[in-house]
């Protein structure tokens, strides 16, 4: 499938040229698979399904496509023109943008931006090795054991089990930073994205069409009030920023990558379609499938969490008369577009110590997989010999992800609404989208960067704390 080391070498040397030019994706498509790239695999297909089955299904969904098209899309504008603009990585956009006045807050969020994916890509990587059991399991054929209600929990729990399968990811990721990466996101995702989303198409239609699904999909599509919490917003909001990759560094790099010609606009209205109709699409795949093959027992595995994605997708293949095959094909492509987002992740941050600590790649390279081990050995070990050590009731993946999505994320978020509002300018922002077309647009983004965005993100950061702490049950 064209993804192997020797091309991402070639891809490395192009990169890092004598001149030092700074790379560039082809053109809006790039720019598009790539960006959708970096999230899809495990931000879609993993996450996305098990948080709106577990917070209210179709009001969730309902209140995500809402949060995509206002919040989503004046934040993926913001960060891809910060990054055209200023032609630098999170860090060096915010110190070129952020001085004078407060320089050392939007220095601050400049660093936040960047830190953000070296605590992502730690318990990512943990999910990912899972998805690597998962596949070597279908290629030795135990397409029938990894149905069993039991094999999941008994796979995490096994320590030494679970912690080889994250380090044969982890190390499967630095071996092709080491080689140099940067446009390799894009020729990946151009062979990969499509075949994941004719794959998904495949799988939906099987699970929405066995006995007893349409209760799923009902619950899936159909929003209902009752099942509206507080908490549906900021588990919304959360994956929002997870599923876009919002406020960590990636798509202001990406952005710095875009050429002149590339719609800002359009690209991002790209995005968001892609990345929801995956979203969609995943939530087809694994919620009907909850209720056709749990029966009675639907509601309880509704709130499955994590394992839901490992769980129920075997049941449906186990179901079907080429199930091994179909296991094959699914969970290799998950697991390229997991890795796909892990070089994204580990990228950024490699990225970030090299133009920022003046690093070599080699250098910054072995400093992100020490940390991608160390805090992902946590996670991975949480749930076998160090599951009985909580972080406010959480185990370390879970804390991670709190971390990460319900705190971190939006206080960047935050960082870079006060930078286009105090600093930048919404009207310079709007010179830079209408440099390569229309900013049909604008009257919203204006109002969300400047009022809406702002407050919302205080307000869903306070919540998801004091939820967090138990200080308010939501």
């Amino acid at each position: 499938m064209g993804f192997d080391i020797l091309s991402f070498k070639r891809i490395g040397k192009e990169v890092m040229n004598m001149n030092n030019q700074r790379s560039n994706f082809s053109g809006k498509l790039g720019f598009v698979l790539a960006a959708a790239g970096s999230a899809v695999g495990l931000g879609n297909i993993w996450r996305f399904p098990y948080l709106a089955a577990k917070y209210g299904g179709g009001i969730f969904l309902l209140i995500y496509l809402i949060l995509v098209a206002t919040f989503g899309y004046a934040m993926i504008v913001s960060e891809s023109a910060i990054g055209r603009m200023t032609q630098k990585s999170p860090v060096g956009a915010f110190n070129i943008l952020g001085k004078g006045k407060g320089h050392g807050f939007f220095c601050f969020g400049g660093w936040l931006n960047a830190i953000i994916p070296i605590i992502i890509v730690p318990y990512y990587s943990v999910i990912g090795g899972w998805v690597f059991k998962y596949l070597w399991e279908y290629l030795t054929g135990g397409v029938h054991r990894v149905a069993d209600d039991s094999f999941f929990s008994d796979f995490i729990s096994n320590s030494a089990s679970a912690e080889f399968w994250f380090i044969l990811f982890t190390l499967v990721t630095i071996g092709i930073i080491f080689a140099g990466v940067e446009n390799g996101i894009e020729r990946v995702s151009r062979i990969m994205m499509p075949l994941l989303v004719l794959l998904a198409v495949i799988v939906s239609i099987y699970s929405v069409t066995r006995p007893g699904a349409m209760e799923g999909v009902k619950y899936f599509l159909i929003p209902d009030f009752a099942h509206f919490s507080w908490m549906t917003i900021v588990t919304a909001m959360g994956q929002m920023f997870y599923s876009l990759s919002i406020a960590m560094g990636i798509l202001i790099t990406f952005g710095s990558y875009m050429k002149k010609e590339v719609s800002i606009e359009g690209s991002t209205s790209n995005v968001e379609i892609f990345d929801t109709a995956i979203a969609i699409l995943a939530g087809l795949m694994i919620i009907p499938a909850v209720f056709a093959f749990s029966g009675a027992d639907a509601a309880a595995n509704l709130k499955a969490g994590p394992s839901l994605m490992f769980i129920m997708i075997p049941k449906v293949f186990d179901s079907m008369g080429l199930g091994q095959f179909g296991g094959i094909v699914f969970f290799l492509l998950v697991l390229l577009a997991a890795i796909t987002s892990s070089i994204a992740l580990a990228e950024s941050a490699a990225s970030t110590f090299q133009d920022e600590l003046g690093w070599g790649r080699r250098k910054a390279t072995i400093v992100v997989a020490v940390i991608m081990l160390a805090l992902g050995s946590l996670s991975s070990l949480g749930f076998g010999v160090l599951g009985n050590i909580k972080i406010i009731g959480m185990d370390f993946l879970d804390f991670f992800d709190f971390l990460s999505n319900s705190v971190m994320m939006p206080i960047a978020a935050f960082a870079i609404c006060i930078l286009v509002v105090y600093k930048v300018g919404v009207d310079r922002i709007a010179e830079e989208v209408t440099v390569s077309g229309k900013f049909r647009r604008r009257k919203l983004y204006n109002f969300v960067i400047r009022y809406a965005a702002p407050l919302f993100i205080i307000i869903i950061l306070i919540s998801s704390i004091l939820n967090a702490f138990g200080i308010v049950k939501m």
